[in-house]
């Protein structure tokens, strides 16, 4: 019991009394009541109606209520505007790492891109450079080794096994090499033979021009001479 509650209902009590007192004291022949009695009486009287204890009790219930209802809607919201500057944030940082990783990609792009084009003007200028190093002493013949010899001077080092292969297979290191059915000619086997005069006028009897002829039509028929054995070898021709 609360301490407004039982203060009422000691006031109650003491009123209840006193008024039992006075009425006991007429019943006994006292004609007129103390002032006393009366005077209490009335002031408990009064101190009760002061003191409406179910009130009281209501407003100070309704009262909590209240302030738990407004702590939990300032929590609520406080949460609220937590999460919703987490996710601010969040959203930040995601969409900073997709730039970043979308801005590497394009490095990436673009390095790959400068080193296929520097590989392609290597190997033009490679090309270009072997090309122009075929200008060798006319001799009378030229034996096998001589001729391969020739051909690694003229030829790019990686490239030089394919086009090995393909001269192996078609003329056996033979610049004079004719073939009797086709008329093809030489080390690389040109049909007809004449065409590697576009290389150079001496293309019957130098190795060196039809070396040069040969490694020029593998790069531009097939982009290389391992273009050209691959070529070859599925179909043993080229």
């Amino acid at each position: 019991m609360s301490r407004i509650s039982v203060r009422g209902f000691a006031v109650a009590s003491a009123t209840a009394v006193t008024t039992v007192g006075a009425v006991v004291g007429v019943a006994s022949g006292n004609a007129q009541p103390s002032n006393d009695n009366f005077e209490a009486a009335a002031a408990n009287t009064t101190l009760l109606a002061d003191i409406p204890v179910g009130e009281q009790a209501q407003v100070q219930v309704s009262s909590l209520t209240q302030q738990a209802e407004a702590q939990a809607a300032a929590a609520d919201s406080a949460a609220q505007k937590s999460a919703e500057e987490a996710a601010r944030i969040q959203a930040a940082k995601d969409a900073e790492a997709k730039k970043a990783a979308a801005d590497a990609e394009a490095e990436e792009a673009r390095k790959a891109e400068e080193e296929r084009k520097e590989a392609e003007a290597a190997e033009r200028a490679s090309r270009d450079e072997v090309r122009s190093a075929s200008s060798f002493a006319p001799q009378s013949s030229y034996s096998v080794a001589e001729v391969q010899a020739m051909a690694r001077q003229m030829v790019p080092g990686d490239q030089f096994q394919c086009f090995s292969n393909i001269v192996d297979h078609e003329s056996t290191w033979n610049y004079r090499a004719t073939n009797p059915s086709s008329g093809a000619y030489g080390l690389v086997q040109a049909l007809p033979g004449s065409k590697m005069a576009s290389a150079g006028a001496d293309w019957q009897t130098n190795p060196a021009t039809q070396i040069k002829w040969g490694l020029n039509y593998m790069n531009e028929r097939y982009g290389s001479p391992c273009g050209a054995w691959d070529f070859w070898q599925a179909n043993h021709w080229y």
